[in-house]
């Protein structure tokens, strides 16, 4: 069964490789070049461009970079029936008597194309035209030699596991936001003094920054590369009857972990809120800024900005007197690392650097890049409305797409790392599990335990307690 390399391979010191003469020259019209790199070409060419014949293989920067940007103008269905119908026409499969030299010759080819889309975009075939089409084109190939037929019965094999293990995965998820509460709630049926707080379930900063990795590295990993660029599909200008490509399903995963950031922004202010006496406010606060300095220490910027985000939400930052009692130059140090200004210019400088540390890991702990998703989500996004997907006469700007496939590409090679330490059920269960406050609960906590400093806070304070406690 041919085999795909490894992402980071993919792409070479100087950035990319964009070179995609392999013994094929551009014989296909439609196609324009510049110093052997591909610019620009019309759709169909390009679709040509992926399609491999018994003297050539496209370049597998460029099929990375096709597969992933080809959704923009056209439905995944319906390139893989295109591919089909070129590959089958082009090497006349459709023949009764077919030449067995000639697929032995273009089998191979056909089938590491599939591979790579079917390893890369397996989510694509969660689409049944998809899946019909590729069992078609595998037919095909399987019924001209015994050996295609089993490595077309690995392909299928592989794929069916990875769909069910998405589709499981995606179980989980709805069933823990089907059975969340809001801690008030929690708090109103049961005395405080059986609550459980987050320093009891795990009192080693250290170990709570592992058990946030171990979270994090498995939500990356669900995410597909298609669902950055179907977060932002538009409408194709040229393709009047199209309506947008971006259901809610192709970015699910996506969206659970931007949700996943904004649970552990709550739950951090939730658990500092919490605390009736200012000594233990003070006391988790100190505790979380040591979970984000190892947080940084790892190279999980996720976590990192989480928890500072959690800081920083008004409810916790208003608690003047706690925060006098902490000890905030760790956190100044963080809050410097992770400060917005100059487009987060030192947060980059920190992030090329635990990339850089990865390039050269010997250990899947030196491996760790979790980047600050939002972060990389608004590049994407700005890097796609900062140029044309279509430059004026027609032709697919592609120059555009190299560099969207190239940060895309260093994502995969971050979410397929493995995470080095040991799982602990009990802690993992209570950060995906305890319910957290929402914003008005997290502000009557807050104003509960410092009072209300003007006429806006007690006004505010008042309506709190009636509406979330039923007191005036």
């Amino acid at each position: 069964m041919p085999q795909t390399p490894p992402f980071a391979a993919m792409f070479d010191s100087s950035g990319y490789n964009r070179n995609l003469y392999q013994s094929k020259e551009d014989n296909c019209g439609g196609l324009y070049y510049h110093d052997n790199n591909l610019l620009s070409g019309s759709l169909e060419a390009l679709i040509q461009h992926l399609v491999p014949n018994v003297d050539y293989y496209p370049d597998r920067t460029y099929i990375f970079t096709f597969l992933l940007s080809s959704r923009l103008f056209m439905h995944p269905y319906e390139l893989m029936a295109k591919v089909c119908h070129l590959c089958i026409e082009q090497q006349r499969l459709s023949e009764p008597g077919l030449d067995k030299n000639r697929i032995r010759k273009i089998a191979p080819k056909i089938l590491q194309l599939l591979t790579e889309w079917t390893e890369t975009f397996p989510y694509d075939f969660r689409d049944e035209r998809m899946m019909r089409n590729l069992k078609e084109l595998a037919q095909r190939i399987a019924s001209g030699d015994e050996m295609y037929r089993k490595n077309v019965q690995q392909l299928l094999q592989n794929l069916i596991r990875k769909l069910a293990t998405v589709s499981q995965y995606e179980e989980v998820l709805a069933k823990i936001s089907a059975t969340s509460t809001d801690r008030l709630t929690v708090l109103k049926t049961k005395p405080q003094s059986i609550q459980r707080d987050v320093i009891t379930v795990c009192n080693d900063p250290y170990t709570l920054a592992q058990q946030l990795t171990h979270i994090e590295l498995e939500r990356l990993n669900y995410i597909g590369p298609e669902e950055f660029v179907q977060a932002f599909v538009q409408k194709d200008p040229l393709d009047n009857d199209k309506s947008c490509y971006g259901d809610q399903k192709k970015t699910r995963n996506l969206e659970a972990y931007v949700e996943w950031f904004n649970r552990l922004s709550y739950l951090v202010a939730t658990e500092i809120c919490m605390p009736v006496k200012k000594k233990h406010r003070a006391r988790v606060i100190e505790y979380f800024i040591d979970v984000a300095r190892e947080c940084f220490n790892i190279g999980n910027f996720n976590s990192l900005m989480a928890i500072i985000s959690g800081m920083n939400m008004s409810p916790v930052s208003r608690l003047k007197k706690t925060w006098a009692k902490v000890k905030t130059a760790k956190f100044d140090i963080l809050e410097h690392q992770m400060d917005p200004s100059s487009n987060f210019y030192n947060y980059r400088t920190a992030l090329r650097g635990a990339a850089q540390r990865s390039l050269t890991a010997h250990s899947n702990r030196e491996k760790i890049v979790i980047p600050f998703f939002s972060l990389l989500i608004k590049d994407l996004y700005f890097l796609n409305e900062g140029c044309a997907n279509r430059l004026p006469n027609g032709h697919v700007n592609f120059e555009k797409f190299w560099e969207l496939a190239k940060q895309v590409s260093e994502f995969m090679t971050w979410k397929q790392v493995e995470c080095p330490f040991e799982r602990d059920r009990k802690i993992l269960q209570y950060l995906l599990t305890v319910p957290v406050f929402s914003d008005d609960a997290l502000y009557l906590a807050s104003y509960e335990s410092e009072s209300p400093e003007n006429h806006i806070e007690k006004d505010r304070w008042k309506t709190l307690r009636s509406t979330l406690l039923g007191r005036v």
